[in-house]
């Protein structure tokens, strides 16, 4: 499955990428050979192989929740850019 220029710039303008004309071409090949490869997964026999969330067993490696003490606000705002009263300041999207 090729994928095209247009979906190539679409894609880096909803991540808010800026592409040149080469890196475009560059990625253009790139997916169109990673939808390929993952297209080859539709030709497997999978209907002995049950539905799973991860290929592994995993077990939870979070630590208990320990109540402590909460950041000042002065804390949580030490390294904004730009604050407003108790609101962090951001540029328009």
């Amino acid at each position: 499955m090729a994928i095209s220029r247009d979906e190539v710039l679409h894609v880096a303008r909803l991540a808010r990428l800026e592409l040149t004309d080469e890196e475009v071409t560059r990625f253009q090949g790139q997916l169109s050979a990673i939808l390929e490869n993952v297209s080859k997964i539709s030709e497997l026999d999978l209907s002995d192989v049950p539905p799973t969330s991860h290929p592994l067993q995993i077990a939870n490696a979070w630590e208990d929740d320990e109540p402590r003490e909460c950041l000042t606000v002065e804390e949580a705002f030490a390294n904004a850019p730009d604050r407003d009263d108790d609101l962090f300041r951001v540029p328009p999207a």
